[in-house]
């Protein structure tokens, strides 16, 4: 069984109550859309990602050119087997497609745009001597070739079950909303950023949708649309300037700017470290501080670019007390029951949970029990208990006893589930042994692991026995 087993008689006679306290686990969940990103490849094929760590999501980038290699043609083999090897892997994809590349040899949009009327520019970047190539998002026909390209490829994967998210990622250097060090090289007017966003909006119906912190009105635009955010240099403390860095500059204004205060409430949010993660080992930089910091903005999962991580002891002990904070994480905290149910008779199930990470879960899961009886059958029943609305904890953002030393992110509070269950008349008298779950929005499959000791291959978590008898 998942704990201690207290069985108490109460007043007057009446049936013995069974009270479980689930013993709480340390153990790093491998959890949908939660935790560490892999990048550009599987967990399977990441030679630098250790075994302790498990990764769910395997985040990818394309190129518009590479997508759509010939006018009207998405080439599906390339997304299709990636999602496959991701699969296999245990993982769904979170994808970014990009338009505009800082590498003149290879760039982002494809060849046939010119040849069918697009305006193509030639542009400057800091650090390069030779001009860019980017397509003029302004342009009519690469403005409809584009927002084409976003309805057909939504068309084709809205919805696919290997695909966790897809970033709004087709404007700016990389997919990143900014054209920065470049004195050419313009976004896109406001209101064809506009036509960007809603096209993936309404492209992608099913399939949750991100974008940039950086991406300033579009920002709100994605929001609105229900888009999650995600933030590139996580832990930026001077790693492009000695006066200004993303931690204590850059996101909070952006925060107070487009009022993201409760965003994460609706939608996930994803972070990137500035280069790699060594950079927080190498630079002596407060590890726990930024990823206390990731937490307090009720962060869900992390890309960690698929680098080798440093060989060091504190920042693995560090990393590891991240990761079994990020994103939603729930305890089964206590079970009661009656000892003994009549067939034909419902009876209570008094569970009590908390939400012990740092983001809400976003699907309807529901919570579940099964009795399994001495011939190994089992009979699930699905609560009408979600766990979405269960959220973590929360603290005050970005004043200066924040920005100095981020403080450790609370629990969230304690939600009591009780559930009339109803034992059928033809149930088999016996002893049964009473197993809970967090099942699927639609199916009785175990789809989210407890943060409890004693579960099984199968999913789910024995509690405590419980005998049918008339």
């Amino acid at each position: 069984m998942a704990g201690l087993i207290i069985v108490a008689v109460s007043a007057g006679g009446e049936e013995p109550a069974v009270v479980v306290n689930p013993m709480a686990s340390d153990e790093l969940l491998a959890n949908p859309g939660i935790g560490w990103e892999t990048f550009n490849r599987t967990r399977d094929e990441d030679q630098n990602l250790p075994a302790w760590i498990p990764s769910t999501i395997a985040y990818t980038r394309w190129s518009w050119r590479q997508l759509e290699p010939v006018p009207g043609t998405i080439d599906t083999s390339l997304i299709d087997e990636t999602l496959s090897r991701a699969k296999a892997s245990g993982q769904q994809v979170a994808m970014r497609i990009m338009c505009c590349n800082t590498v003149d040899s290879r760039p982002y949009h494809p060849d046939w745009i010119k040849e069918v009327g697009g305006i193509e520019l030639l542009v400057d970047y800091a650090g390069t001597t030779v001009p860019l190539p980017i397509p003029d998002l302004d342009d009519p026909v690469v403005l409809d070739r584009h927002i084409d390209f976003i309805q057909r490829f939504g068309a084709r994967y809205d919805g696919h079950p290997d695909i966790l998210r897809m970033e709004i990622g087709t404007v700016g250097w990389w997919g990143e909303w900014h054209m920065s060090r470049s004195t050419q090289a313009r976004l896109p007017t406001l209101a064809n950023r506009m036509k960007v966003i809603d096209a993936y909006a309404a492209a992608f119906q099913k399939t949750p949708l991100m974008i940039v912190i950086g991406a300033g009105d579009g920002l709100e635009r994605a929001i609105r649309h229900g888009a999650g955010w995600r933030a590139d240099s996580l832990g930026d403390l001077g790693s492009f300037s000695p006066t200004w860095n993303h931690m204590r500059d850059a996101y909070p204004a952006m925060f107070n700017r487009h009022q993201l205060h409760d965003a994460w409430k609706a939608s996930p949010i994803a972070f990137e470290p500035p280069r790699n993660v060594s950079e927080f080992v190498d630079k002596k930089w407060p590890i726990r501080g930024i990823f206390n910091y990731a937490l307090a903005l009720h962060g869900s999962s992390f890309n960690g670019k698929s680098a080798k991580l440093p060989d060091d002891g504190h920042f693995r002990d560090e990393l590891r007390r991240f990761l079994r904070r990020l994103g939603y994480r729930f305890v089964a905290k206590a079970c009661s029951h009656p000892g003994r149910v009549a067939p034909g008779m419902p009876f209570a199930i008094t569970t009590r949970w908390q939400n012990v990470g740092s983001a809400p879960c976003y699907k309807p899961c529901r919570v579940a029990y099964r009795l399994n009886g001495p011939d190994g059958r089992g009979r699930v029943f699905v609560a009408r208990a979600s766990v979405e609305r269960w959220l973590p904890g929360a603290v005050p953002l970005f004043d200066e006893a924040f920005l100095k030393s981020p403080p450790d992110l609370p629990p969230g509070k304690v939600h009591t589930v009780v559930e009339n269950v109803s034992i059928p008349k033809d149930f088999p008298e016996g002893e049964y042994t009473l197993a809970v779950a967090v099942v699927g929005e639609t199916s009785d499959e175990p789809a989210i692991r407890l943060a409890i000791e004693g579960r099984t291959a199968d999913g789910w978590y024995p509690l405590s026995a419980v005998r049918v008898a008339r």
